[in-house]
């Protein structure tokens, strides 16, 4: 069989999943697309196929991930159209480096959809090491915070953490259902003896909180941060759309003394 042919039934398919998968009627998507019911139905049924210009319409209406919309593109028959290589476009990697730079001496920490550790700046590092030894380098964060023998036993207020943190993985999991990197990373998590049974299924009703407290002691460390995590608005770039910016900023006077002597001894 042709590829083209194969490819034929694919691209009606993934519409139809993404349009469930994100609850919405026919009439629903076409709506917020501002295209005919009838035309959304010839492209699930096959009947007709649909242009570059109207598999982005569609996908981007229903908040497809650019890796998958690249999906969609190739299921109908066209070229993609986002970068998915593991490479950052140069002002992408500008704009973080001066982040980094502007955010020292306090902690910043770029992740990627996996909670992978794929920058961060000298602040971040000092603390990493501090926490986790030499291991940081590439670190999963996700499962750091969750490992007895990683960085869990060192924050205080883990049941806090542990459990938005669990929640957001559900969340993103139940957002991108075809991930199934986050679906073994979820899975991985959910076998760590430190996860309490109450947290294993996600309350969808409690928001996901803008920021977070975290409570970190160890040795003669004994420091409270606010975390904040950001991405990048319109990021035209698969792996730009999968990072997220954590800064840290110090939440108690201890903590704020503490990295304003460590400024002075490095400037």
């Amino acid at each position: 069989m042709p590829a083209t042919d194969r490819r034929a039934g694919l691209f009606p398919a993934l519409l139809k999943h993404w349009r469930h998968s994100r609850g919405l009627s026919q009439l629903d998507l076409a709506v917020a697309a501002d295209v005919s019911a009838r035309h959304v139905s010839f492209l699930e049924t096959g009947r007709s196929t649909p242009s570059p210009e109207m598999v982005l319409l569609l996908g981007h209406t229903l908040g497809v991930p650019l890796r998958h919309v690249n999906e969609m593109l190739r299921a109908a028959d066209h070229e993609p159209v986002y970068d998915d290589d593991d490479h950052l476009p140069p002002e992408v990697q500008a704009a973080i480096d001066l982040l980094k730079v502007h955010h020292d001496p306090h902690p910043l920490i770029v992740v990627d959809r996996l909670y992978t550790i794929r920058d961060s700046n000298d602040g971040a590092m000092l603390l990493l090491q501090a926490m986790l030894g030499d291991g940081t380098e590439g670190a999963n964060l996700a499962r750091a915070t969750f490992d007895p023998d990683a960085a869990q036993p060192f924050i205080v207020n883990f049941e806090h953490v542990g459990r938005e943190l669990l929640w957001r993985i559900q969340r993103e999991v139940l957002a991108d259902p075809n991930d199934n990197e986050l679906q073994e990373l979820l899975a991985d998590l959910l076998e760590m003896p430190t996860v309490d049974p109450d947290w294993r299924q996600v309350d969808l009703a409690t928001p996901s909180e803008p920021v977070l407290v975290i409570h970190l002691r160890k040795d003669d460390l004994d420091l409270r941060f606010l975390t904040m995590v950001t991405a990048f608005q319109a990021p035209q770039n698969v792996l730009a759309e999968d990072l997220r910016i954590e800064t840290w900023f110090p939440a108690d006077d201890a903590t704020r003394a503490f990295y304003e002597s460590l400024a002075a001894l490095t400037n």
